[in-house]
């Protein structure tokens, strides 16, 4: 079958390897591909996603990775570049109830995709003031999304004066009122009494591997984007990398699992192709790396690579977790897809991870039912669980002894136990992963799961372009601008894919961010 290909576009020569079939590699081989390259993907592991994953227990796959689809506006907008879409490959429900927060006592909040129905939840949980200050707060967070959607999301290279340039002097207010300078738990506490709201919101630095404490107030942008719309996948999340790779099929990229590269080759100061671990080597014209940047950064692609960005201290890595998958039965509390059971103290929590490197005493807990939430619940007998609790990403200088693991795991289950949430464990239906697990998966990073934290308003700034100080080597992943999550990893893809063919094309008409924000042009 002839590769489907964007409308006006050639077919070349030029060979491009992408390293990494995580949904930013992905992503930046579907657009590439579309655009008339030769495109091959190399991945050590025998399927794609990359962060996102499964984990098998007996005949039960659980989701292992990232549980939230938000965003879909990205991956409708690259599909639709490769002339088709999401739903042909996908089935998707949009979820009614976000999350289902708990704090002590069973005190219990659903947040909605509604505004009005969450204000209601609010109002009886913590006051109605405190509900007219939510849709105070619900303003303030699409405000926020709207002023730095274009210059910053979307671009390639943002920077502060390029957020002045695009807002205008007329409108230079909006880019005070998100307030870039202060953290998030500041601002949080200039806009609730309740401190179970600032709790909740402040979590939201939690899907960048940050804390709240430290992270700018920017990130109550989360808040829309999740009213904007959380979906469910029918059949699990790694559906969605399989959708990409059979689109990336269509339009001729090659694919080659089990295949570990060791080393980028760097001849005449650029990029010529790769060294595997196997021997061979595959020459390219240009290379996008969708490896970890602390695994380029720390040398395990060759010496001459790690040359290409500047290698992150320690002190700069994001949260880790410990996560536990499970098959069981549940009683007692009334499960929804997302749930966060809060704990008593949440600045302790941070402390632990960031400031000593250890589990935290008392954990807040996230648990995925990956059965429940959508038309119907599939929870007969047994049901699939992922449960999550932070952790120190310290995987590749400290190895957890079990006992302090059993610890925490204790600790995490009598927090869900008070809540009235019963789990059946056991050692044959649950399947723990350490920060030293995720250290092997992803070697170099310590098990840090986002990249770089999120600390300090310049943070964002700071993060890794996709062009590398090597020619013809391109970057894209979660460590990489824009950031984190899901769908800021394929707009890393594309800006890796949109920079390549800016470098190649000879026509000066044409601009990189055509390829980000829609279909390629020429």
């Amino acid at each position: 079958m002839k590769p489907k290909r964007a409308a006006g576009t050639t077919l070349r020569s030029d060979r491009v390897i992408v390293i990494g079939a995580g949904i930013g590699g992905l992503a930046a081989a579907i657009d590439l591909s579309a655009q008339g390259f030769d495109v091959t993907v190399l991945e050590r592991a025998a399927t794609p996603g990359g962060k996102l994953r499964e984990i098998a227990i007996g005949d039960v796959r659980i989701d292992a990775g990232p549980t939230v689809f938000t965003m879909r506006w990205v991956f409708d907008e690259l599909l639709q570049a490769s002339g088709t879409c999401l739903d042909e490959h996908l089935t998707l429900e949009r979820a009614d109830v976000l999350a289902r927060h708990v704090w002590q006592d069973d005190q219990r909040l659903d947040l909605y995709a509604d505004v009005e129905r969450s204000a209601d939840a609010v109002a009886r949980l913590a006051g109605a003031d405190e509900a007219t200050r939510y849709r105070r707060f619900c303003r303030q967070a699409q405000r926020t999304y709207r002023t730095l959607l274009e210059p910053f999301i979307r671009s390639a290279r943002p920077s502060i004066a390029s957020l002045v340039s695009h807002v205008g002097l007329t409108h230079i207010a909006d880019l005070w009122r998100i307030k870039p300078f202060a953290t998030l738990w500041a601002e949080l506490g200039s806009r609730f009494r309740d401190p179970r709201l600032r709790q909740l919101f402040g979590r939201y630095a939690t899907y960048c591997g940050s804390s709240p404490f430290e992270a700018p107030a920017t990130l109550m942008l989360i808040a829309h984007v999740e009213r904007e719309g959380v979906w469910l996948v029918d059949g699990g999340m790694v559906r969605l990398a399989q959708a990409l790779e059979r689109v990336g099929k269509a339009n001729g990229v090659e694919f080659q699992y089990g295949c570990e590269v060791a080393e980028i080759i760097i001849a005449r100061a650029r990029t010529t192709g790769v060294k595997l671990a196997d021997g061979r080597t595959i020459h390219a014209d240009s290379v996008v790396s969708n490896a970890d940047l602390s695994a380029l950064g720390a040398g395990l692609f060759g010496a001459a690579a790690s040359g290409a960005t500047t290698r992150l201290p320690r002190s700069t890595r994001s949260l880790s977790a410990l996560t536990w998958a499970i098959v069981g039965r549940t009683r007692g509390f009334p499960l929804t897809r997302h749930n966060v059971f809060f704990g008593a103290d949440y600045r302790a929590e941070f402390d632990a991870a960031f400031a000593r490197g250890r589990l935290p005493a008392e954990p807040t807990v996230y648990v995925c039912a990956q059965d429940r939430g959508g038309r119907v619940d599939r929870t007969a007998d047994a049901e699939r669980l992922f449960c999550l609790v932070n952790a120190p990403p310290i995987g590749d200088r400290h190895s957890f002894e079990p006992g302090e693991v059993a610890r925490c795991e204790d600790r995490t289950f009598e927090r869900l136990q008070r809540a009235g949430l019963w789990v059946e464990r056991t050692p044959q239906n649950c399947r723990v992963t350490t920060p030293n697990d995720f250290e092997r998966l992803f070697p170099s990073s310590g098990g840090a799961l986002y990249g770089r934290s999120t600390h300090g308003w310049s943070a964002a700034f700071a993060r890794q372009r996709a062009r590398s100080r090597i020619p013809g080597l391109y970057l894209a992943g979660g460590g990489t601008h824009p950031g984190p999550g899901l769908p800021m990893a394929a707009l890393s893809g594309r800006m890796a894919a949109a920079s390549l063919l800016a470098d190649r094309v000879s026509r000066p008409r044409f601009h990189p961010a055509a390829i980000v924000g829609g279909t390629p042009t020429r």
